[in-house]
């Protein structure tokens, strides 16, 4: 039987980006549907009281030089420290959703995450983002115009709140099947549903 998992996320978040290539391996062993559903991580951290781990430093040392580098190898995928992190994700968040609109969302996702996280690339920067999404053959002018549209940035203030109201707290957080699950460390429970 096929599951169907949602995925919040948020670019600037590296263990966000560990969940992305970990869920892509995932559906294609197993009958999963990912559902990416983007929010503003500063928004949800507002709205709950919580900051981001990297804002203890001995906590954020450990994550970023010894955590997920063991995770990146046990996955298999390349992920770089970006020197420009924290990053302002709101933009990109925004054309996130306008990519969904325009049916180019996994495209854009792949693209900016790969771009923020294996290119080290100062998406901050938006003639950096506009020349990443030119890269993939993106129609960059039609996702920055939209990405700017009202009610593109309503759906991302929605979705912020629609996540915060199901109990989420942080990212890269999951349900599947009404349950929630936080961390990319907690995809083998994940996939034991599966097996299961």
């Amino acid at each position: 039987m096929r599951k169907t998992l949602d995925f919040y996320f948020d670019f600037g978040s590296p263990t966000a980006y560990l969940a992305h290539k970990r869920l892509g391996q995932l559906a294609a062993q197993y009958p999963l549907d990912v559902t990416y559903k983007p929010m503003l991580l500063g928004g949800v951290f507002k709205a709950t009281g919580n900051n981001s781990p990297v804002a203890i430093p001995a906590k954020g040392h450990y994550m970023m030089a010894h955590d997920l580098p063991r995770f990146s190898r046990r996955y298999g995928v390349e992920l770089n420290p970006n020197p420009y992190f924290p990053i302002n994700t709101l933009n990109l968040m925004r054309a996130a959703i306008a990519a969904q609109r325009l049916d180019c969302g996994q495209t854009f996702i792949n693209a900016m995450y790969d771009a923020v996280w294996v290119q080290e690339k100062n998406m901050g920067d938006a003639e950096v983002v506009a020349a990443a999404m030119t890269e993939q053959a993106l129609d960059t002018a039609a996702l920055l115009s939209l990405a700017q549209d009202p009610a593109v940035k309503a759906e991302l203030i929605a979705n912020t709140e629609a996540a915060v109201a199901r109990g989420i707290f942080g990212a890269p957080t999951f349900f599947m099947d009404d349950e929630m699950y936080f961390g990319q460390d907690r995809l083998d429970f994940i996939e034991e549903a599966l097996r299961d």
